[in-house]
């Protein structure tokens, strides 16, 4: 009933979480939404953004992805649905409200070939010994990416934890505020020897950087 009545108007209902504020699920025009106060979540633009991206990698050569910031874990959904990638993902989300709502609502939840993490990205990273081919960096609250995972000694991680022919996708920023650190952060992975690819107003919002090693 809420899926039909979408398409005449949204239903949405509310759930508080410690790390994000006040989240909606919303159903509009027959699909389901993660939103929080200002920014979509999962299963809108957040999803059509890391859809583009996703589409400018050879995922035939991809055996292993790792997600940070898994939200309602749309770019799980995309990876499985639209691309038939069948091999594993690793997914780190730091909020447990987030975590079940993606397993309550979307149907997002461990199994053989999906592990998930309640964990801090940057802890995470921190620990990690494993390498991946493909990582997915998806970490906001609300609009903004937190200062951290824009800092040198997060990216040191995530260079760390990817294998030597891997790729990484980051879905960088909305504020114009973010966008010199975004810039800073461009020049020093262009440093480490990897070609960077910027994409701008990506869904007429957001910047996508796709680095590949050399």
């Amino acid at each position: 009933m809420k899926q039909l009545l979408s398409y005449i108007y949204p239903v949405t209902k509310t759930i508080d979480s410690k790390y994000s504020g006040t989240l909606e699920i919303t159903w509009f025009n027959g699909k389901k939404h993660l939103n929080s106060a200002n920014a979509n979540y999962s299963y809108g633009s957040l999803q059509r953004i890391l859809k583009y991206g996703l589409e400018k990698i050879e995922l035939s050569k991809i055996n292993s992805v790792l997600v940070l910031g898994m939200g309602g874990g749309s770019v799980i959904q995309t990876l499985r649905t639209d691309f038939n990638y069948s091999n594993t993902i690793e997914a780190v989300e730091l909020d447990p409200v987030i975590i079940d709502i993606a397993k309550s609502e979307f149907g997002i939840e461990e199994n053989q070939y999906l592990k998930i993490h309640c964990a801090d990205a940057f802890a995470f990273l921190e620990a990690n010994t494993k390498l991946f081919d493909l990582i997915i960096i998806d970490l906001y609250i609300d609009l903004s990416v937190p200062d951290k995972f824009l800092s040198t000694a997060f990216w040191d991680y995530v260079l760390k934890s990817k294998s030597s022919k891997g790729t990484l996708l980051f879905n960088a920023s909305v504020k114009e505020s973010d966008l010199d650190k975004v810039e800073t952060l461009v020049n020093y992975l262009k440093t480490k020897v990897y070609k960077v690819d910027v994409y701008k107003k990506v869904n007429n919002t957001n910047t996508v950087i796709i680095t590949n090693s050399l």
